[in-house]
């Protein structure tokens, strides 16, 4: 049987892919920095793919971090990733062009200002500014996506995501998306006694949020759907704002709390919650995680850890 490659598997995303692959009775083999494989160096890339000869490649790889990383850290997010998308079609070309790679792709590529994200608008736009190093190199796979495809008969199956949470992610906040960081910030307050806790930004943009163990099911479901180049938002249509899913945070964690709202934080983009006609066609049958079961299994993670 030949195995699945997934790219980062040691990451937030990619263990959970890990996980599941092989509790569907599939071979599944990472590769990532963390055991020897860096994806800026196309040809150590691709003599791994050589040996390896997998049925579908599953890139969960990328230099990324909370929208105030992403500021400070500009030309090292767009460098490395734009490295990291060109030299996996590259490597997959030249070792294994017969594989399906599955992208999973940020919904911050949408327009930044875009009051709904329909896959018929997806590059409508230009993406927010405060996420700009690494949202436009989410488009910039999409292109790759098309150009391999066409000259080289590579096939990719894409789809956008919206803000993931889950157990399993880092510690640092700031290297965390919203949620998780701000379950952090509050159960580390908790245990200080601390009656006030700031959120970054004023508490108002709103976001769609999907539990990690969703986008894995959803990437390995996908290994058998053959390509799907034009991507599919993976999503609820529904969204909550920063404000509102910190008081449900408190509320979970039992903790009579006081929010102040840290200005000085850039917000992003105002809204980001995904149509989900197209998912509903190709997935009717997919149960999403509530958000409360979703977020008290992130809370005894945390409080596991922490």
């Amino acid at each position: 049987m030949k195995p699945v490659v997934v790219l980062g598997g040691t990451g937030f995303l990619g263990r959970r892919v890990m996980r599941l692959l092989e509790e569907r009775g599939l071979r599944a083999h990472s590769l990532s920095r963390r055991e020897g494989c860096d994806l800026t160096d196309a040809q150590a890339l691709a003599r791994r793919l050589k040996d390896l000869m997998p049925r579908a490649v599953i890139n969960c790889a990328a230099h990324v971090g909370s929208v105030h990383y992403v500021g400070r850290r500009s030309a090292d997010v767009i460098h490395d990733n734009t490295l990291m998308i060109a030299h996996t079609y590259a490597a997959l070309q030249q070792s294994c062009p017969g594989a399906l790679l599955v992208n999973p792709i940020s919904n911050c590529s949408y327009a930044g200002d875009s009051p709904a994200q329909r896959e018929s608008a997806w590059q409508g736009g230009p993406v927010h500014d405060s996420v700009l190093p690494f949202a436009s190199t989410r488009r910039m796979i999409h292109a790759f996506a098309h150009s391999y495809l066409k000259q080289h008969g590579i096939a990719s199956a894409n789809w956008l995501i919206p803000n993931a949470y889950g157990p399993g992610d880092g510690t640092d906040p700031d290297r965390v998306h919203a949620l998780n960081g701000i379950l952090i910030r509050l159960i580390l307050a908790q245990k200080k006694g601390d009656r006030t806790v700031p959120i970054w930004g004023s508490g108002e943009p709103i976001r769609e949020w999907v539990f990690v163990d969703d986008v894995a099911a959803v990437l390995v479901r996908s290994l058998d759907g053959g390509a799907q180049v034009d991507p599919i938002n993976l999503a609820q249509n529904k969204g909550q704002s920063i404000a509102e899913i910190g008081a449900l945070a408190a509320e979970l964690l039992g903790y009579d709390v006081r929010f102040t709202f840290d200005t000085r934080y850039p917000d992003g983009a105002p809204c980001k919650v995904m149509d989900d006609a197209l998912f509903r066609a190709k997935f009717p049958d997919f149960r999403f995680t509530p958000l409360d079961e979703g977020m008290r299994a992130t809370i005894d993670f945390y409080r596991s850890i922490l």
